[in-house]
């Protein structure tokens, strides 16, 4: 197996976690994952620690870690809006263990890759992101994906107007909530209550993340999952905007679906994948 490291990183005078896999003189690309949360640097599934274990046999060093508040690093819980000086710090020390280093792409799941995508564009080290599943989220977006991923597949499960019949499903509620969804989903979206400051309370972060993505000049791997509404949710949103479909239609911007696979690819074989993928486009650029 490829050696590994624990690594301690500061950022702002706060300890952060890590593990270094495979330390080389001679890497001259490696890759940051960074953690979405909650969450810690292992991953659901042990999938960060199987992606760093594949990418190494590949020659290609992988830094994961525990931002601040999160896992076995020091700090105050935060959210994925407010971690550009954790990840800048953990790519300050991937370059400081791997002197033949030239660039680092960032790799996130969930808010991971919103916050990856936030702040690539910012640090000329960073030459390219693989985004998984992006978190997309607001009131209205999330009603928008329920309806149609699913109560319209409700209308055409047998099971469910068994249940119906049957009295298992209350038709009162089933009713209730399906209006307030459609009143939620026509209603205009809300701000992210997250949003940590008044000039980010006057700019959603998901018009951060796509400003992000017009001003990153480097490659993108986005990976989507067929069977999870966070991946749902991002691809109804960005397919309704013109200036998203631009972007995502880009060449520099591969789209990968897993049509099987769940949220986190607990899957051997979807995680496998991802493996694989990474790989492949690490090596093809």
């Amino acid at each position: 197996m490829i050696a590994s490291e624990p690594v301690l990183i500061d950022c702002d005078g706060e300890r952060m976690v890590g593990v270094l896999h495979g330390p080389s003189d001679d890497a001259y690309r490696g890759v940051l994952v960074v953690v979405g949360g909650p969450q810690y640097r292992v991953g659901s599934h042990r999938q960060f620690l199987h992606l760093a274990r594949d990418l190494t046999e590949r020659g290609i060093p992988v830094l994961r870690f525990d931002y601040r508040g999160m896992g076995d690093s020091d700090g105050e819980q935060r959210s994925f809006e407010d971690i550009d000086a954790d990840i800048a710090a953990a790519i300050d020390e991937l370059f400081r263990r791997l002197p033949a280093l030239r660039d680092v792409v960032i790799w996130g799941l969930c808010d991971a890759a919103s916050a990856a995508l936030m702040y690539a564009s910012r640090d000329a080290r960073v030459s390219g992101l693989v985004l998984l599943n992006p978190w997309f989220r607001s009131d209205t977006t999330l009603a928008k994906t329920h309806l149609r991923h699913y109560y319209l597949a409700r209308l055409f499960d047998g099971s469910f107007w068994k249940r119906l019949i049957s009295g298992e499903v209350n038709p009162l509620r089933a009713a209730g909530e399906l209006v307030a969804t459609i009143g939620k989903s026509i209603a205009p979206a809300a701000r992210s209550a997250s949003v940590a400051t008044a000039a980010r309370e006057s700019e959603p972060y998901t018009d951060r993340m796509r400003k992000g993505l017009e001003a990153f000049a480097g490659p993108v791997l986005l990976i989507l999952s067929g069977q999870d509404l966070t991946a749902a949710e991002f691809a109804d949103a960005t397919a309704a905007s013109a200036r998203w479909r631009a972007l995502l239609a880009q060449p520099a911007v591969t789209t990968v679906r897993i049509e099987q696979a769940n949220h986190t690819f607990s899957r051997a074989a979807w995680r496998d994948r991802v493996s694989r993928q990474t790989a492949d486009w690490l090596s093809s650029w």
